[in-house]
């Protein structure tokens, strides 16, 4: 199977949207070669090598948490639930453009999403795994972690499934593990393509492997058209449930601010609304450090903004339902929270996360600033800091104050606290790096699929 030359001299540069004209060795080229032909960069050995110290830094603070305990922590007996559980909640909900990306754009078949599928879908494992760290390490002693599992127990010590967080456990293990096989189905014929095309034989034999014998024919086609179909189906209420299940997390409690019914549907759009933020901090880096603007064009990068958009005044309208049930119901615990997120302690952080989320987002109605590059990586990263503020608001504002005055307690993050999440970031990075440079960050055969659908148009 011989798909162009291995070694093009020059790689053609595609128009800029996708028209009629252009082949499958071009698009076969122009990404493969990233792989395949590209140098190491030194910007490449940089990031990675920043990334992977930062990675270091998780490592030990995750040793000296086992050696010293969860004390190191600025855990205390009110507020029970810090950074772990703040920043488990956010890699979950960054995890969730990914699958909407995949799944639920490509039931509706919508074309736009095929230049950026790959790595977001990418972005959902890694997030997810820096996602699963938390609860692990949270739980004191991570080495019993296993009693959450229905293990085969024979003195009978099963889990408690009427609590949500081993809700939690079946809902993340499960939306990662077909995540994770959505991903690697969508690979297959790519993988093929780079096992053709490698002239390093190490290459050859590690992707023919992970290709599991693909050689593209009519069954082999249908079968793979089958499966992704079936894993779609199952990958799109997966978005809807896991984080539905994260906020029974804070919905099933008693505790003001938490015990609300707008939680659900309030959590996932908030999850969109950070994952289609930090798809935006991946795709503007990548496409301008590879070349990709022919691929991951301004339209993709609108798209994004206007889902940006629309799941923003989501999470607008949950933040105005949280203060008009306090005051319609009259509850005066709810009323006090009210009074606490507006003038109490952690005020600050209340007002940050209403100008990250909701003021500045609004800025996106203007085309001049969807269509804005800078503008959109600078909005991308401020919404994920909005996200990752409103969670904080979320666990500590609510523990802090609690019914009782006499339990009520201050909650400061410690270096230990800012050093594992920061470890977490580098460990996210450092994987994005290591997958640029050993996969396809967009899919091939995709893309291959675009341009003969294209071209069979122009030629009508």
């Amino acid at each position: 199977m011989s798909e162009g030359p291995v070694n093009s001299p020059e790689i053609p540069r595609l128009p800029r949207v996708l028209e009629p004209g252009y082949n499958y060795a071009s698009v076969t080229d122009k990404i493969a070669s990233i792989v395949l032909t590209r140098p190491v960069s030194m910007g490449w050995l940089a990031g990675f090598s920043i990334a992977f110290v930062i990675m270091m830094v998780l490592l030990g603070s995750i040793a000296w948490l086992f050696i010293k305990g969860v004390g190191i922590w600025g855990i205390n007996i009110p507020i029970g639930w810090g950074f772990a559980i703040v920043n488990f909640v956010w890699w979950i909900g960054i995890g969730h453009a990914g699958t909407l990306i995949s799944a639920i754009l490509f039931l509706l078949n919508q074309q736009w999403r095929t230049s950026i599928n790959r790595f977001a879908e990418a972005m959902t494992l890694f997030a997810v795994a820096c996602a699963a760290i938390f609860p692990g390490i949270h739980v004191g002693r991570p080495w019993m972690a296993f009693y959450m599992f229905p293990y085969p127990s024979t003195m009978g010590i099963w889990p408690q499934f009427r609590s949500p967080l081993i809700w939690d456990v079946f809902a993340v293990s499960t939306y990662g593990t077909v995540s994770a096989l959505f991903w690697f189905v969508g690979l297959i014929p790519d993988l093929a393509t780079l096992r053709d095309r490698a002239t390093n034989k190490a290459a050859q034999i590690i992707y023919g492997m992970l290709a599991m014998g693909w050689r593209g024919s009519a069954r082999h086609w249908h079968r793979y058209q089958s499966a992704y179909l079936l894993l779609a189906g199952l990958a799109t209420p997966l978005v809807l449930s896991v984080h539905t299940v994260v906020s029974f997390d804070f919905a099933v409690g008693i505790v003001p601010g938490w015990h609300t019914t707008i939680f659900p549907p309030y959590f996932v759009a908030g999850a969109i609304y950070s994952g289609f933020a930090m798809v935006l901090t991946i795709a503007i880096p990548l496409r301008k450090a590879y070349g990709l603007e022919d691929f991951i064009t301004m339209r993709h990068l609108e798209n994004m903004a206007k889902v940006m958009l629309a799941t923003g005044l989501i999470v607008a309208y949950g933040y105005f339902m949280e203060f008009f049930l306090a005051l319609y119901s009259g509850n005066k615990f709810d009323l006090f929270l009210v009074e606490q997120r507006l003038h109490g302690p952690y005020s600050h952080y209340y007002f940050a996360l209403i100008l990250c989320n909701i003021l500045t987002p609004q800025l996106l109605w203007i085309r001049k600033v969807r269509t804005n590059v800078a503008a959109l990586f600078i909005m991308s990263l401020v919404i994920n800091t909005g996200m990752w503020l409103e969670r904080f608001v979320i666990v500590v504002i609510s523990l802090t104050r609690d019914f009782n005055p006499g339990a009520w307690g201050r909650y400061q993050a410690t270096f230990w606290d800012y050093s594992t999440f920061i470890g977490t970031l580098g460990l996210f990075v450092g994987l994005l790096f290591l997958f640029v440079r050993g996969l396809p960050a967009i899919s091939i055969a995709e893309m291959r699929e675009l341009v003969a659908h294209k071209s069979h148009e122009g030629h009508e």
